[in-house]
């Protein structure tokens, strides 16, 4: 008898099937997958997928994704019938803006691994020649893009899994999800109950019902989407027939939010270029009602929506002034507040998971990283940009969730900048410095519903002060938005005075009780047991030695611990993990406290000057905190910088904030301070060296590699990951995250492009910045451990090569004398 557990699946979509066939292929045999609508055409968004496949994103994970989708649907079909029709992916471009954006998305590819080329517009016309010469600069051309028949290759998944013992049910409504002890047990359907060890709910934009009946926020939205047949297409007659189906590429039309594909001799065409249209649930047929004439993902067509992009497509394509529209539907699918899937288990009721919001372009490569999840207990692939709890709490709320949904597919094809921020909502979140912070001219751009200064136009008389060495070089277009040179005045008083930062949006993690040590103990890899008033820089590893995440763990007590940690993905963890026996509480008190940086050569002159505590270097020693009053503001003091400079992280009620900044801010008029920004503090970090999680760290790198060896502690082997990590030195490692300075002293990039070693792509960009202390533009990159210091590279920025060189880090106070003076 199988001794593997039961997995019910709810949803024989793409992402079900593909789910079934990865969990049957790694020997678990008991799967049962069930779906209200009839089988293979379930009436799910798969029914109707257009399935094209481009592979390119600036996320890594998501074309990693895309790449294991191609790759499997390429492997398997029915019958003989294709399931991918690898024709390739254009991407045209009408603008000089969409050609410059195309350079950058193949420096994307060329970072991913996935061949690109910019070609010209004699080009495009050769691989797609109903594409208007006269209309186009250029386009993106990526062989390997193609096309996914979903609803034939659910057949061939199905077909595979249930060779393997799975079980496919087809119109059996899921009802509710049984429950005992805090696990699933089951899924109840009319027909009765069907057991469960594990649920996973992949069920698309259905998967808000299904949350809820386990008490789970599943933040998504369902949306309408346009999508049309055209009639015979006079040049495309005799191109091909109903086996081969399409031979041109996929076709994307991005300034115009149009894409296109072939049928035989007739077009496809799906449009963005329409109001959102949010969908109801409860108006789309259920259960008994859905039937291959009655599909929920399939609503009428709204003809006066579509009038502009057939237009557009009549300017692009010629051929199709003498066609016609044939048939059309709103397609409904899911969008979530950023864009990305949903994968993860309920926090409240184990054994409950869901993979929704998932597009068939990226099916296959969630599906194995779920069956990873569930059989290996990790994903070889990092999931923090897609995992379900991800979000913060005032993000899950349904007016949020519907506001920014809408908004993403707005800009679906948009041209977008890293830092460009969410125009609505707005002042989600803010600290109680905000008052202050506009009184300064702060500039904010916004991250996880927080209001973050980026820097303070009241700092722009300070550049004509500035020494000639610290005036930063003007920057081309791209990098110079978002981006002002009052940053370089904010970073050199930084270095040279003093300056205030709101670090409130860093999350706080209380953890208390009799068990919280043993807790911390298990799941960093620092060492926990220390004095009260330690402050602790430490890894979260997964199981393979992979960063989960990076911490500051400040002992307050004896049973009292602050967590300085990255984000809800931490407190999750932490929730988690903590024993149900009650002797650990875990608290999220981010919003009741706040937060200032006070950094600089002058921070003790400023802060020792407003408190009769001892702030010497003999009463406050670095990585180390204490409770002291400030200006009379009861705070809690830890000597820690993120930009390499002697100071504290100052930590007070929210109550007190404002009390606390005015009576550092008047203190320090004497000493130079002046309030900086996140520009500036991104700068000081990349000079110093610190590493970034999530950016430039994630779970597909150890300890080592990312050059963070030093927090593991090496006499035991009692926490998690430590089995997987014994033995790894810096000497041992393949790969490194390495410090680059650019050569031209000029030339910024943003992240994720292509480093170049010997000619051949070789890594990527994880993070840059204008150094300003060091005068020269930095990044850093993951390379070959063999690129060492002195090495040439170069990394690919919009198609050109920048020259760079491999450096020793940190490039400033690398004795640390400026920290510990």
């Amino acid at each position: 008898m199988s001794t593997t557990p039961r997995v019910v699946i709810i949803g024989a979509g793409i992402v079900g099937a593909n789910l079934a066939d990865e969990l049957t292929a790694r020997g678990w045999d008991r799967v049962t997958v069930v779906d209200q609508g009839p089988l293979p055409m379930t009436g799910g968004s798969s029914s109707h997928a257009p399935g094209l496949v481009f592979q390119t994103n600036a996320s890594k994970t998501m074309t990693e994704f895309a790449g294991y989708t191609v790759d499997k649907l390429k492997s398997i079909d029915v019958d003989g019938a294709w399931c991918f029709n690898q024709v390739g992916g254009l991407e045209v471009a009408t603008t000089p803006e969409r050609l410059r954006d195309l350079h950058r998305k193949q420096g994307w590819a060329t970072s991913w691994g996935v061949e690109a080329q910019v070609v010209d517009a004699d080009e495009c016309v050769r691989l797609h020649p109903l594409v208007d010469r006269d209309r186009v600069l250029g386009g993106l051309h990526i062989p390997t893009d193609g096309l996914a028949k979903a609803s034939r290759a659910v057949v061939a998944l199905a077909r595979r899994a249930e060779a393997r013992g799975a079980r496919f049910q087809g119109s059996t409504r899921v009802t509710g999800i049984e429950q005992a002890g805090g696990r699933v047990t089951g899924v109840r359907t009319p027909d009765g109950v069907v057991p469960a060890d594990l649920v996973v709910a992949c069920a698309g934009f259905w998967g808000q019902e299904l949350g809820a009946m386990v008490g789970m926020s599943v933040p998504l939205l369902p949306l309408a989407h346009q999508f049309v047949w055209t009639g015979q297409v006079p040049d495309l007659v005799g191109r091909n027939d109903e086996r081969s189906e399409a031979s041109l590429p996929i076709l994307r039309h991005q300034d115009r939010d149009l894409y296109y594909r072939e049928r035989v001799d007739r077009l496809g065409i799906g449009s963005y270029a329409h109001r959102p249209m949010p969908v109801d649930l409860r108006e789309l047929p259920q259960g008994d009602d859905v039937r291959e004439s009655a599909m929920p993902s399939m609503l009428p067509f709204t003809e006066e929506d579509f009038a502009g992009p057939w237009e557009d497509s009549q300017l692009l394509l010629p051929s199709l002034r003498s066609s016609k529209i044939d048939t059309g539907f709103n397609g409904v699918f899911s969008f979530t507040p950023d864009g990305g899937p949903l994968i993860g288990e309920a926090r409240d009721v184990a054994g409950f998971w869901i993979a929704e919001a998932v597009w068939v372009t990226h099916s296959a490569g969630v599906a194995r990283a779920v069956a990873q999840l569930l059989v290996d207990g990790r994903s070889e692939v990092d999931l923090h940009g897609c995992d379900v709890h991800r979000f913060e709490d005032v993000q899950l709320s349904a007016e949020y969730v519907s506001e920014t949904s809408q908004q993403n597919f707005v800009e679906i094809y948009d041209v977008l900048h890293p830092l460009q921020p969410r125009r609505s909502p707005r002042d989600l979140r803010v600290s109680p410095f905000r008052a202050r912070q506009e009184e300064l001219g702060a500039v904010f751009l916004e991250a996880g519903g927080w209001e973050r200064p980026h820097w303070y136009e009241a700092n722009a008389g300070l550049l004509e002060e500035l020494p000639a060495e610290w005036v930063p070089p003007e920057r081309d277009a791209w990098a110079g938005q978002f981006w002002s040179p009052i940053a370089a005045a904010e970073a050199w008083k930084t270095r040279t005075a003093v300056a205030m930062y709101d670090m409130t949006p860093l999350t706080r993690i209380e953890v208390s009780g009799p068990g919280a040590l043993a807790l911390l103990q298990r799941l960093t890899t620092g060492e926990m047991d220390k004095s009260v008033g330690s402050v602790t820089y430490t890894l979260v590893l997964d199981e393979a030695g992979g960063i989960r995440s990076d911490l500051t763990v400040a002992r307050l007590g004896a049973q009292l611990f602050q967590v300085g940690a990255n984000g809800p993905l931490d407190l999750d963890h932490l929730l988690r993990e903590a024993p149900s026996d009650g002797s650990v509480q875990v608290r999220d008190v981010t919003g009741g406290t706040c937060c200032i940086g006070l950094w600089g050569p002058r921070a003790r002159d400023v802060v020792q000057s407003i408190s009769s505590d001892d702030f010497s270097n003999d009463g406050s020693r670095y990585f180390r905190a204490k409770r002291a009053r400030i200006g009379g503001v009861p705070v809690t003091a830890m000597r820690l910088s993120y930009v390499g400079e002697l100071g504290w992280e100052i930590y007070t009620s929210a109550d007190n904030g404002q009390r606390l900044w005015d009576v550092l801010w008047a203190a320090g008029q004497d000493h130079g301070l002046v309030a900086a920004g996140r520009a500036a503090f991104g700068s000081l970090r990349l000079e110093k060296g610190y590493r970034a999680w999530g950016s430039d760290v994630t779970t597909e790198h150890d300890p080592y590699e990312a050059g963070l060896g030093f927090a593991v502690r090496t006499k035991e082997d009692g926490f998690v990951g430590a089995q997987a990590v014994a033995g790894s030195s810096d000497d041992t490692v393949s790969r490194r995250l390495s410090c680059l300075t650019i050569d031209d002293g000029r030339s910024v990039v943003l992240g994720a492009e292509p480093v170049f070693v010997d000619g051949r792509p070789a890594g990527y960009v994880t993070s840059a910045a204008f150094g300003h202390t060091v005068g020269r533009p930095i990044a850093y990159a993951w390379l070959p451990a063999s690129a060492t210091v002195g090495t040439a590279v170069e990394i690919e920025y919009f198609g050109t090569r920048i020259p760079a060189t491999v450096a020793a880090e940190p490039l400033v106070d690398p004795e640390m004398a400026r920290l510990r003076g």
